[in-house]
C-alpha cells in the first residue's frame, strides 16, 4: 500500500499546485484587465479634453466696437447724455 499511498499523495499535491496556479493566473488576469480598463478610460478622458475646442479670447477691437454700439444705442434711447456718451467712449477707446 505504500506505492498507492505515494501515488495518491503525489496526485493530491499536483492537483493542489495546479489549482493554486490557476487561481494565481486568474487573479493576475483580472488585475491586468482592471489596469487596462482604467488606462483606456484615462486615455479616452484625455481625448475628450483635447477634442473640446478652446474658447478664443474675444478680439479687443471687436469688443470695443460692440461696447461703442451699446453706448450709441443708450444715447439714442435718451438714457445717456452726450457728455456721458463721450466720457464712456473715451474710456472704451483708452483716450
Amino acid at each position: 500500500m505504500g506505492l498507492l499511498a505515494g501515488v495518491v499523495k503525489t496526485a493530491a499535491v499536483a492537483g493542489t499546485a495546479q489549482a493554486t496556479r490557476h487561481a494565481v493566473n486568474r487573479h493576475a488576469a483580472e488585475k491586468d484587465a482592471r489596469a487596462y480598463s482604467e488606462a483606456q478610460e484615462e486615455v479616452q478622458g484625455e481625448q475628450v479634453a483635447y477634442a473640446q475646442p478652446q474658447q478664443a479670447a474675444p478680439d479687443p477691437q471687436e469688443d470695443a466696437i460692440s461696447q461703442l454700439e451699446r453706448l450709441g444705442a443708450l444715447k439714442n434711447q435718451g438714457i445717456l447724455t452726450e457728455e456721458e456718451f463721450q466720457a464712456q467712449k473715451a474710456k472704451v477707446l483708452g483716450t
